[in-house]
């Protein structure tokens, strides 16, 4: 893995370098995750570089994909605007996309969960269509549950030794709900559009509604069940029957999206580093799912 970490004059230079009439523009880091920086310029754009090889091709996804997707969702989303190429000593494509206002829904809830169910149910709804056969293969998202079962079991396995980060009631409850749940049927449709990675970190909310979803590296085709997962992760039981309601999927969908929630948890429980509000994001799937608040 070839990892690196650009800064602001580095993004300065690649505008100056590549895009002359946005040199001028402020330049602010915005956040740095593990796949990609994120910079703010000026009042109206956003610059997304990949910090490691890995993350290359998530990039790519993006810039082939949200420009055509984008007109029909029914929230914003960050399509890229620009598009950046190696240079400067940077190795790797980037990308210029409009800077959208708001704040993470994981600090900042949503004021009005039904408003939320609505607005989120109406995204998946227009995102969820059958995708080309060119769309990205992704093997960890829209995949047959039996297909996470082994990174479940690595997971589940590393958590026994850490009680700092779950309880072990709590834990074995998880354990014993993904064993119920993995054997639903699986998808029987076509691959469908699916944002793969989503999760409160990656909606936006302003002025407390749902504004945009960000994001887009895990984007694929597969089971529709890997993005309903979220609404344990941001909404409570009548709120998610009224996601249900919209988003239109029949009851073995919701059941391997309850087991994606519980693999999801589960993962952000042993991957993310302290302080991360992926923490607490698995901490409230767990609760909604119903496992004990031990």
């Amino acid at each position: 893995m070839t990892a690196v970490d650009p800064d602001a004059p580095l993004v300065r230079a690649l505008l100056a370098e590549q895009h002359p009439d946005l040199a001028a523009l402020e330049v602010t880091p915005l956040a740095a995750g593990w796949d990609n920086a994120v910079f703010r310029v000026g009042a109206h754009l956003t610059a997304r570089l990949p910090r490691r090889s890995e993350a290359v091709a998530l990039v790519a996804h993006e810039q082939r994909w949200l420009p055509e997707l984008a007109p029909r969702l029914a929230l914003p989303v960050p399509a890229p605007v620009r598009l950046g190429v190696a240079g400067c000593g940077f190795p790797w494509p980037w990308s210029l996309c409009p800077w959208l206002p708001g704040e993470p829904a994981s600090t900042s809830p949503p004021h009005d969960g039904s408003l939320a169910a609505r607005d989120l149910g109406a995204f998946l709804r227009s995102l969820h269509h059958p995708a080309p056969p060119d769309a990205p293969a992704n093997p960890y998202r829209g995949v047959p549950l039996a297909a996470r079962a082994a990174r479940f079991a690595d997971a589940a396995a590393d958590l026994a030794g850490r009680p700092e980060r779950v309880h072990p009631a709590t834990l074995a409850w998880a354990v014993d709900r993904w064993g119920q749940l993995v054997d639903a049927p699986p998808w029987p449709g076509p691959p469908i559009w699916i944002h793969g990675d989503l999760h409160p970190h990656n909606l936006l909310v302003d002025h407390g509604r749902l504004s945009a979803v960000i994001d887009f590296g895990d984007l694929t085709a597969g089971d529709p069940a890997t993005d309903l997962a979220v609404a344990w992760m941001l909404l409570d039981a009548h709120e998610r029957s009224l996601l249900g309601s919209i988003a239109a999927h029949d009851d073995a969908t919701w059941a391997r999206a309850e087991a994606w929630a519980v693999a999801l948890a589960v993962a952000y429980l042993e991957g993310s580093p302290d302080g991360s509000p992926m923490l607490g994001v698995a901490q409230r799937t767990l609760l909604e799912l119903g496992a004990s608040p031990s």
